[in-house]
């Protein structure tokens, strides 16, 4: 279905189904994995709608937006949900599947990275989110051992598995692929070294129920506030320090702000301590090795190329050239940032 036909199917849901008299039906931005359109009502209300391909597991879809729910019923920013007539979540109808939720006006992605109060801003979120999703019915907070969370065994696996491919399939050279490979081959030989910088880890790290995908294009700010966390994946265990490390150190904010990115990640700490300080302290001190560990045994994006070809764009080589060297920065500074972190958490 093209993009046009997919969108008059949507404005025919919308009157059928939420009861929103629709005026225009446009593209919205791209998704992951998703067909996304804004659609303004004759009221001026303005409504953000998900198409998902088909498919799709519309169960663990639901769970996801029932998760947003959750969060944004215990003071997160959320966007509401739009119920259909009969208070369905997600609705069908003409081969089409969408879900609908308040439009974030005046907002922008945090992938232009964090500074001055977005730090705290930050911060503050993710700790009353993880507050909040703490008390979820899948289960309350737990220890997870450290080598789950950044788990070089199977780092090597992967990296081995995506090396046999490469040299089954060599790339040309000098091509975005030849990088791939190459950082592949660099990342699977420095190993051995991020197992003994990760022995420097807890034994044990808190795993919870947690938003899920808190990467910067989730995270929507404006000005100095966050305006929303969106696109919830379904509740599931994972580190609490992995996932408020995944958006305080990306990449991107990591390399654009050398001499700001410790003092912020410090002010991030704090807030987040403020508003969640069930959070043991050990756990916020490993925020800067985890997520320097974790991208150190990522094997994404660099199977991109072999995996979906379609999806190496510009954008994603200039991401992965960037996650591959802020990995080198957070190692190099990683002494300086747990320094910081031990005098905000004293």
């Amino acid at each position: 279905m093209s993009s046009e036909a997919e969108a008059m199917v949507v404005a025919e849901i919308l009157a059928l189904l939420y009861r929103i008299a629709p005026a225009a039906v446009s593209q919205g931005p791209a998704g992951t994995a998703t067909r996304n359109y804004l659609a303004e009502d004759r009221e001026g209300g303005r409504w953000f709608v998900k198409a998902y391909p088909r498919g799709t597991n519309l169960d663990r879809e639901r769970q996801a937006l029932a998760l947003g729910e959750a969060a944004r019923a215990a003071g997160v920013s959320v966007p509401a949900v739009r119920r259909t007539v009969t208070g369905e979540t997600i609705a069908s109808a003409g081969g089409l599947s969408v879900s609908v939720t308040e439009y974030v006006a005046d907002a922008q992605t945090a992938e232009g990275g964090l500074s001055g109060g977005r730090w705290e801003a930050v911060g503050e979120t993710v700790g009353r989110l993880h507050r909040a999703l703490a008390s979820h019915p899948v289960g309350p907070p737990h220890p997870v051992a450290a080598r789950a969370v950044c788990d070089v065994t199977r780092a090597g696996r992967r990296l081995e598995e995506l090396l046999a491919r490469w040299a089954a399939a060599p790339p040309p050279r000098g091509g975005f692929a030849a990088w791939c490979a190459q950082t592949a081959k660099r990342r699977h030989a420095a190993l051995p070294e991020v197992a003994a910088r990760l022995e420097k880890l807890p034994l044990a790290l808190t795993a919870q129920v947690v938003h899920g995908d808190l990467a910067s294009p989730n995270l929507l700010l404006r000005g100095e506030a966050v305006a929303a966390v969106i696109d919830f994946r379904p509740p599931s265990h994972r580190s609490a320090a992995w996932e408020l490390g995944r958006i305080v150190l990306d990449p991107r904010t990591v390399l654009a702000r050398r001499d700001e990115w410790i003092p912020g990640l410090a002010r991030a700490a704090g807030a987040y301590r403020a508003a969640n300080p069930q959070l043991p302290a050990e756990d916020l001190l490993a925020v800067p090795r985890v997520a320097a560990g974790y991208l150190a045994c990522s094997v994404y994006p660099l199977s991109e190329p072999l995996n979906d070809p379609a999806a190496v764009t510009p954008a994603l080589e200039a991401y992965a050239r960037a996650r591959h060297k802020a990995t080198g920065v957070l190692w190099e500074c990683l002494d300086e940032a747990e320094e910081a972190l031990r005098d905000v958490l004293r």
